[in-house]
């Protein structure tokens, strides 16, 4: 999967010039837009699941005793009802290896954007570990090229391929990791703006999401503490990890964010059910005219 999407990634950087900034905020809009059919599927299933929570809760109170029983009996309501019991679940399951892959796509700017070689990469881990410093492999090739452009150490064969990438947002170097210090003004560098622009883009799409779920589903469980966990780990984990992370994880909150937000209110619980109800007394009138009319007809024909 990282050699198609870090092809991709590598033409969308070329279109604008090798502005890394702008590569990945294009590629990661592009990536959610094509995963907004999984995004639907996953609204519709959480809807079924609403839609059946009354059927449920009677058998909850019927079989309650007896696991097995309501474990067969949930199953068959299910089926009955074509609704999948892990539909919810899969869209999941195939979003999240490709969110991976994003991920280390953007930590790995040697390998995808400059085709530089294992080898040569590895000269740069030693150089890094000759300084001291800590690194793992999702974080090395930011690293590396933030110490090669400060002039701690020099790799010809990265150094030359370098200059073809723009890694400047506003003033920011996104190879440049942050390291927080409690004397705020005094140690203040522009660099911090990332991690507090992704704490802030998660924190705006979790408060909609909520509000949105609230809106749609008054009825759903209370998830505000869940919603917020994840901005406050994106702030933690920001000013451990490259900027360039911050930078993927602030895009990727917002676009997700506005692409969720939507598709919950278009698919929203009331609709959808609405749609069904629409579709089934149509389907219902139409089976009574069916009826009529054989009825009618057996009376001519006899």
């Amino acid at each position: 999967m990282n050699i198609p999407l870090g092809w991709i990634l590598k033409n969308i950087s070329a279109l604008f010039g090798g502005n890394f900034a702008a590569a990945v905020f294009v590629f990661t809009l592009l990536v959610n837009l094509a995963m907004i059919p999984l995004s639907i599927k996953s609204q519709k299933s959480s809807v079924q699941q609403i839609r059946l929570k009354p059927k449920l809760d009677e058998l909850k109170k019927k079989y309650g005793d007896d696991r097995n029983k309501y474990a067969t009996e949930t199953q068959r309501l299910y089926q009955e009802e074509g609704v999948s019991m892990s539909g919810g679940c899969l869209p999941m399951l195939i979003r999240l290896p490709i969110m991976m892959s994003i991920y280390y796509l953007i930590c790995s700017p040697l390998t995808y954007l400059m085709n530089v070689s294992a080898d040569v990469i590895t000269k740069g881990k030693e150089q890094l570990t000759a300084l001291g410093l800590k690194f793992s492999d999702y974080n090395a090739e930011l690293q590396i090229i933030d110490n090669i452009e400060s002039g701690k150490f020099s790799i010809p064969e990265i150094a030359d391929k370098i200059g073809k990438i723009d890694f400047d947002f506003l003033g920011i170097n996104l190879t440049e990791s942050p390291k927080f210090s409690l004397n705020i003004f005094a140690d203040f560098k522009p660099i911090w703006i990332l991690p507090i622009l992704a704490f802030a883009a998660a924190m705006v799409s979790s408060l909609i999401s909520l509000a949105i779920s609230k809106k749609t589903n008054p009825d759903a469980p209370n998830m505000a503490g869940m919603l917020l966990t994840m901005p406050i780990m994106s702030l933690i984990i920001g000013f451990s990890v490259p900027g360039g992370v911050a930078f993927y994880w602030a895009c990727s909150s917002l676009i997700s964010g506005v692409i969720q937000a939507v598709v919950q209110m278009t698919y929203g619980p009331h609709r959808l059910i609405a749609r069904e109800n629409a579709k089934s007394i149509i389907k219902t009138h139409k089976s009574e005219l069916t009826s009529i009319k054989n009825s009618a007809e057996r009376k001519e024909g006899n």
